[in-house]
């Protein structure tokens, strides 16, 4: 079965980095996405490896881009014995959508971003 996501959306904070009990980077954003009813909805955003350096470099709060990802469940139990669940998106490639300039930022040494980072 398969199982592929596309979201187009802005991120909602700057994306926050951490590493893996291996030491490998991780990288983890909300992203709002309208619905077809204009509501806005939120996902978190899972990125690892190299993706995870390209989004710590050069994605702040407000850019807009195109995530492709596969979706995954997480289920647990509250204290109170409630059964909840929710929903993230590890990404396996990102887009960069062109705005008016605001939410990305040139990398360290300078360089541009890609329009579509090859991961």
């Amino acid at each position: 079965m398969l199982n592929q996501c596309i979201l187009t959306g802005n991120l909602g904070a700057d994306p926050e980095v951490f590493y893996s009990s291996q030491g490998e980077p991780v990288a983890t954003f909300n992203l709002a996405f309208h619905s077809s009813k204009k509501k806005t909805n939120w996902i978190k955003v899972t990125c690892f490896h190299k993706l995870s350096d390209v989004v710590s470099r050069y994605l702040h709060k407000g850019a807009r881009i195109a995530v492709i990802g596969t979706l995954d469940q997480s289920r647990w139990e509250t204290d109170e014995g409630i059964q909840r669940s929710s929903f993230h998106l590890i990404a396996n490639t990102l887009e960069f959508i062109k705005t008016d300039g605001r939410g990305f930022e040139q990398g360290k040494e300078g360089e541009q971003p890609e329009e579509e980072i090859p991961i």
